[in-house]
């Protein structure tokens, strides 16, 4: 777990309504330190002068860039020109503006997608850019490099202590559980609760089940950013992860397990898979001092009480 740090000062969580961001905010106050923050109700990241004004009216000390347009398979291919262009503006105004301002820290937060499809396993930091990318997200994975090049352009122009980590899959609360565009943890969670209200016999899961993935609960995630920004300044960006995977098929069956359906898993094998492992090699991280400590099933549990809060409740009155 990272320390708190009186080098942070203000930190600006740029993205704070999302589920990272909403994440960073609480770990951020945990340690009593001064959050300042900024979404889509406050400036439009794709306006550059009013990015600018807003990052030099908050004089924040370090910057996290959780702000980005995002969404599972079916998003990504059903909207291509938003999850490439809107993430490499938004990044390249909030880096500008950073600069301008005169604000020497910053993490961006890219995404493992970036990888090449083909990539050894567990991935490496250096596999970057050695292959094709993934068809089925690489509008979004495309953005995410861009950003990360960004990042290293202003350390090697301009000496900013810039840096970039690739998040694995995540999960938890502040979750999208839109049906179509959500990613699969809350995809899950959403059609699985749905099935066992009706008191079906069955649930759909997308895909053949076969894919393994490593999923990583959002707090995890926010107090591994917290450690980079205390402990990490290099030119090359940090995978962050458990350094642990499952199949679909698995994964599915324990959020079966946590919302409490008892029904058959069906598998649709007409969805697509995307890659078929995705696994983050995180000794770099580990050598850093940090670990991930929260478990599956512990953190399903979470998101699953966090679905119910904010979508049952919200049905029922």
């Amino acid at each position: 777990m990272s320390g708190s740090s009186a080098s942070r000062g203000r930190v600006l969580v740029c993205g704070h309504r999302g589920m990272v961001g909403s994440a960073l905010v609480r770990r951020l106050q945990r340690d009593g330190e001064e959050v300042a923050t900024l979404g889509r109700a406050e400036v439009d990241f794709l306006d550059q002068a009013a990015t600018f004004a807003a990052i030099a009216a908050l004089k924040p000390d370090a910057i996290i860039v959780a702000a980005a347009k995002v969404g599972g398979i079916h998003a990504n291919a059903t909207q291509p020109k938003p999850f490439i262009y809107d993430n490499i503006v938004s990044a390249a105004n909030i880096m500008e503006g950073a600069h301008r301002a005169d604000v020497n820290r910053l993490l961006f937060l890219g995404s493992s997608c970036i990888y090449p499809r083909e990539a050894p396993q567990p991935i490496r930091e250096e596999y970057l850019l050695t292959g094709p990318l993934e068809p089925t997200n690489e509008w979004y994975a495309v953005a995410k490099i861009a950003g990360i090049k960004l990042a290293q352009a202003y350390r090697r122009s301009h000496g900013r202590d810039y840096i970039a980590a690739m998040p694995t899959n995540l999960y938890g609360p502040g979750d999208n559980y839109h049906p179509e565009n959500s990613h699969v943890p809350a995809g899950l969670i959403r059609r699985f609760h749905e099935a066992k209200e009706r008191q079906d016999a069955q649930a759909v899961v997308w895909g053949s089940g076969k894919p393994r993935r490593e999923f990583m609960h959002v707090d995890d995630l926010a107090d591994a950013c917290i450690h980079l920004l205390d402990h990490y300044s290099g030119d090359m960006p940090i995978n962050l992860g458990t350094g642990q995977d499952v199949s679909i098929a698995e994964f599915a069956t324990l959020v079966a397990k946590v919302v409490g359906f008892e029904g058959n898993l069906v598998f649709d094998a007409s969805r697509p898979d995307g890659a078929p492992r995705k696994l983050l090699d995180v000794t770099r991280l580990k050598a850093l001092g940090w670990r991930a400590s929260i478990g599956l099933e512990a953190g399903l549990s979470d998101a699953y009480r966090d679905f119910q809060s904010r979508f049952v409740t919200e049905a029922a009155a």
